[in-house]
């Protein structure tokens, strides 16, 4: 009697293919909207899912300064910083520092969506944000991806 072993595949990163995809954030909620780039840059919506592997998309998202959030989280989401001195808690708002810094407030809602390690580090470095409708790459020929 022959016994057939089955082996599971694990692709090679050089195999797989990486797209650049261009998310347009107007009018998006923030939270759903970086779930779904998280998604896109971990990989998981590829066949090729493996996890321990940075087989994700490049993605491109532009007017993250229109995006939207629910509630009164503008008001009530505040955002802490310590700076290591006594009496050196600092805090803002949401909605003070989507006016000031709306590219780092969507970054920052990725990065918590990813892996907590190198390889999150790396899929982050795959993310670009910017506030207008311009970005610098025009070269890589991105695909408009849209959010379902």
């Amino acid at each position: 009697m022959v016994q057939l072993m089955h082996k599971t595949l694990v692709p090679r990163v050089e195999e797989v293919p990486r797209r650049w995809l261009l998310v347009d954030a107007q009018n998006k909620v923030l939270g759903r909207l970086a779930s779904q780039v998280a998604k896109l840059l971990i990989g998981k919506t590829k066949p090729q899912y493996t996890r321990h592997l940075l087989i994700g998309d490049n993605v491109i998202a532009i007017n993250v300064d229109k995006i939207r959030v629910t509630g009164k989280k503008l008001d009530q989401k505040e955002y802490f910083h310590y700076t290591g001195y006594p009496g050196g808690l600092k805090s803002e708002t949401l909605g003070k520092r989507l006016a000031n810094k709306p590219d780092k407030v969507f970054r920052d809602a990725v990065y918590g969506m990813l892996p907590k390690n190198r390889l999150g580090r790396r899929m982050l470095a795959h993310l670009h944000v910017y506030s207008g409708t311009q970005h610098t790459h025009q070269a890589q020929k991105p695909e408009p991806y849209r959010m379902a």
